[in-house]
């Protein structure tokens, strides 16, 4: 089966790579905040962490945009198991 030719003519998505965003997400101890940092699209970012100084250095040399925290989800929420962050690994023993 093949697929018509118009079917293959894909544009690309618009993305405005100077929108900056960043989401705290926590601290470690008094001396650091960890954040998400997101270019273009909130939803596409990488987890971070920088002590104070250096995060309000690095969001004001990106001019970046302040996310909301996300929502507190239910733990027994069947889909929120899903929601894994690499930071999570930190409160996780894993077996050998």
């Amino acid at each position: 089966m093949s697929l018509p030719d118009e079917s293959l003519d894909m544009q690309p998505a618009d993305l405005d790579t100077h929108k900056r965003f960043v989401r705290v997400t926590g601290s470690r101890g008094s001396h650091f905040v960890e954040f998400d940092f997101a270019i273009g699209e909130p939803e596409l970012f990488v987890e971070m962490i920088l002590t104070h100084a250096a995060f309000a250095e690095f969001c004001s040399a990106n001019q970046v945009e302040l996310m909301p925290a996300l929502p507190v989800v239910n733990a027994d929420d069947e889909a929120a198991q899903w929601d894994w962050r690499l930071a999570d690994a930190t409160q996780v023993r894993f077996k050998h």
